[in-house]
Formats: structure tokens, sequence, C-alpha cells
């Protein structure tokens, strides 16, 4: 019998093809949208937490307050580092300065980002951060004109590739590129520009200033009472709170609730186009009721019971909630794959959109039940229909 419902709802959509593709249109945006944006919000959440688990669980991190563009940042010290460094928990603290300056290869000069980090034992402090260099070396100690780049500076940012042994021109004054890093996945690491830090403060103009420092700490099971003592240690040596520190977990859940509001958001705002798919879906299926009402009263005179017309009815809201829901998941998938080939392609190749089959079954499970749910009221009302009345519509 229930095969006999769905027979019957395919013909009649078949004999209502152009109708029926505008009214499938209206789920297959609104499923697109869902799966496509969920997907890709996963990919990015799981992307985020694999840099951290690279990252380790023994890295602590200070900054200046506030957030925005870490060159405009200001409040942290050498001071500050020295204080640190004499702390017994720690095992490593590294400062770094970042600052926008001229930079010139041949003849193209464009402004950059500069990273100042502390050229002593460079290969130990970054030993465990899965960090590789595709040719050349690290920063050694007491080089001051000389420089390490990102993969994007060698390749993309000039017109000709920066390779080893050429030279950079930073703020006019000549570096030797000693190496170049392998890519690390996103646009700002691979567009980076590493010179010894003192260099750094002299290009720059400030000569004790730091943007941030990280630190190692000794045992990582320690990690909150050794946040603790570097936040209570930098309160003395500052007598002011305008800093931050903060612990991979800690930045990891700041980061992971942003990402849940933007995804609510997102998919908040794709459920209303699957919503107007639903009402369109009720629109189709009402004014199919107005079209077949002698149909309708034919059936009942025959001995089509009230269920029997109401499950017509629903199975063909039903199958196009399926069929809405099926094309939909198959575009949102392909959307999803598609912005992880468009990050990749622009320097954020570290996001890897990852296709769940949950998501894809869910999505044609819901478009199933907005479309079931949509025919509803319609498949009642043409249940009520009274045989008599039915046969004399015109």
């Amino acid at each position: 019998m229930l095969l006999d419902y769905l027979r019957f709802a395919l013909k009649n959509l078949r004999n209502r093809q152009l109708r029926s593709w505008l009214t499938v249109l209206g789920i297959v945006i609104g499923i697109a949208s869902i799966v496509a944006l969920i997907t890709v919000s996963q990919g990015l959440e799981n992307s985020i937490e694999e840099q951290f688990e690279k990252i380790g669980s023994n890295r602590i991190f200070i900054s200046a307050a506030g957030g925005g563009d870490p060159t405009a940042r200001s409040g942290l010290t050498q001071k500050d580092v020295d204080k640190l460094e004499k702390l017994p928990d720690l095992e490593w603290v590294t400062p770094y300065l970042i600052a926008a300056v001229p930079v010139k290869f041949g003849r193209e000069s464009l402004n950059a980002r500069i990273s100042g980090v502390p050229s002593d034992d460079m290969d130990r402090r970054w030993g465990d951060l899965d960090l590789s260099l595709k040719e050349g070396r690290f920063l050694a100690e007491g080089e001051k004109s000389s420089t390490l780049i990102g993969i994007r500076v060698s390749d993309d940012m000039f017109e000709k590739d920066v390779r080893v042994n050429t030279n950079l021109k930073i703020n006019d004054k000549k570096f030797k590129v000693i190496g170049i890093m392998d890519e690390i996945g996103n646009s700002d690491d691979d567009n980076m520009i590493l010179v010894p830090i003192e260099t750094a403060r002299e290009l720059a103009g400030t000569p004790d200033a730091v943007t941030m420092i990280e630190v190692v700490i000794k045992n990582p099971a320690e990690m909150d009472r050794v946040a603790q003592k570097i936040q209570r240690t930098l309160e003395k040596v500052r007598d002011e709170e305008s800093f931050e520190v903060q612990t991979p977990e800690q930045i990891l859940n700041q980061l992971g609730s942003i990402l849940d509001i933007i995804q609510v958001v997102l998919v908040g705002i794709a459920a209303i186009s699957l919503l107007v798919g639903g009402l369109g879906i009720m629109n189709s299926m009402y004014t199919n009721v107005l079209e077949r009402t002698n149909e309708i009263g034919v059936m009942k005179s025959i001995g089509a019971t009230n269920l029997d017309i109401m499950l017509m009815f629903v199975f063909e809201s039903g199958v196009i909630g399926l069929v809405g829901g099926t094309i939909g998941a198959a575009l949102g998938t392909l959307i999803s794959k598609g912005v992880g080939v468009a990050a990749a392609a622009g320097g954020f190749s570290i996001l890897k959109v990852k296709v769940s089959f949950g998501i894809i079954i869910l999505g044609i499970l819901f478009s199933i039940i907005v479309g079931i749910l949509s025919g509803a009221m319609p498949a009642r009302q043409a249940s009520k229909l009274k045989p008599i009345d039915a046969l004399r519509y015109d």
C-alpha cells in the first residue's frame, strides 16, 4: 500500500514538473547552505585544534591586553622578559616583536610585517613546534643582517622568487636570506620575515619593545600554577595589569566559543531559507488540492478513506523534501570542498574540510521532515473534503 502512495506521488510530481522543481529549489538552497556551513565550520574547528596540538601543552603566551593588529599593541618590554627568565619553572622564554616596515626585493617595494625573534638556540626553541626548513638554516646567535622567510614570501610576495643567499632590503637595510620555511598552512606564518629581535627593534625604532612572550614550562602538569605565578610576577614588576597570560587550552576554548556562535548564526540564516522552502511546499500542496478536488471526489466515491487521501499528499510533500534534501546535501558537499580548495589557494591550507556522512544523512532527514510537516495541513484539508462537494467543484 505504501508503495502505491509513493507511485501516486511520483506520478503527480511528473505531471507538474515545473512547479515541482521550483518547489524543490527552495529546499535545495536551504539544505545546501546548512550542510556547507556546518562542514566548513567543523573543518575550521578541527584545524585549529590540530594546530594547538602541534604547539603542545607546555607553552604559555603573554601579550599586551586587547585584540586587533599585534603591530599596534604596546606594553610589554625587555624588562618583563628578563624577570620571567629568572623563574625556575620555565625552560625557555622567547620574546617576539612584530612590526610593519617597508620591504624591497629588486625593484619591488611593499609594506610587510617582520617578526623579531631571539637568534640564540633557535632550532631548540622551535624544536617541538613541527616547524621545518625547506632549504637553508635557522638564524645563528650574533647574526644581525640575516633573515629567515616563509614559503609565501619566497614564492608569492614578489614577482621574482626569493631564494636562499639573495638579499632583501628591510627599511633600506640589506638582509641576506639564509633559510626558507616549509609551508605551515596559514597566511600569517607563511608570510613571515624573521630577523633577530635586536635588529627588529632598530628597524622599528623601539629599543626594548616586545609584542608577545612565549614561555615553555618544564612540567606541563603544573600549567595552571605556573600561569598564575607568571601573572603575579608581572603584576609586581609592572604594577598594573595591561597584559594577558593565556594557556593553549584557554585560547582554544575562546576560539571554540566564537566558532560556536558564528556557526549558530550562519545555520540560523540558512534555516530561514529552508523555512521559505517549506512554505513553498505548503503553497504548492494547497494549489494541488484545489486543482485535484474533482479527482479527490472520485477517489472518495469509489472507497478511498480520509487517511488514504491524507497519506497521498503527505507522501508527495515528503518526496519533494527527499529530492530537495538529496540534491541540497550533494551541492553543500561540493560547496564545502570548494571552500577548502579556495582556502588552500589563498594560503590557508590548514583548513581541512572533511565531509561527514552523518551530516549528509541528517540534512536529508531534516529535509524530509520539513517536507512532511509542510504538506500536513494541505493533506488534512484534502482528506476533509466531502465526495459530493469535491465532485461538484469546478
